[in-house]
């Protein structure tokens, strides 16, 4: 089993920034990367950005380069969603989610239980 703990999330207004962790704890040796991934209100769950724990293998989705970094702390099993100019838009629940498959297709095997972020107009 593994377990994935997010934090950072809060309420910002438009054009400010947040961080996002996952602590990721258990059987994480079988991970071959992480992921982020949002829900709003009312719509279905969207990719948002993943990054290998070895190789430098990153992707985002398109609503949220040049936005949003992520990043990876492997010593620590913990990796991070900086978001920057943030818009109403970007509000939703953040969940991050482990994977054992080789990036970019695939299944994702656990999922946090998600933090919330708003974005206030």
């Amino acid at each position: 089993q593994v377990q994935l703990v997010e934090s950072g999330g809060g309420l910002v207004q438009a054009g400010g920034s947040l961080r996002l962790s996952c602590a990721a704890s258990g059987r994480t040796f079988s991970s071959y990367a992480m992921g982020w991934f949002r829900q709003a209100p009312g719509k279905v769950r969207e990719f948002v950005a993943a990054i290998s724990w070895f190789g430098g293998y990153i992707y985002y989705a398109d609503s949220v380069k040049g936005r949003f970094t992520i990043s990876r702390d492997n010593a620590k099993k913990v990796v991070y969603l900086q978001m920057n100019s943030l818009k109403p838009e970007d509000t939703a629940v953040y969940y991050c989610a482990f994977r054992s498959q080789p990036l970019p297709d695939g299944n994702y095997d656990y999922w946090g239980q998600g933090t919330q972020v708003t974005v206030s107009s």
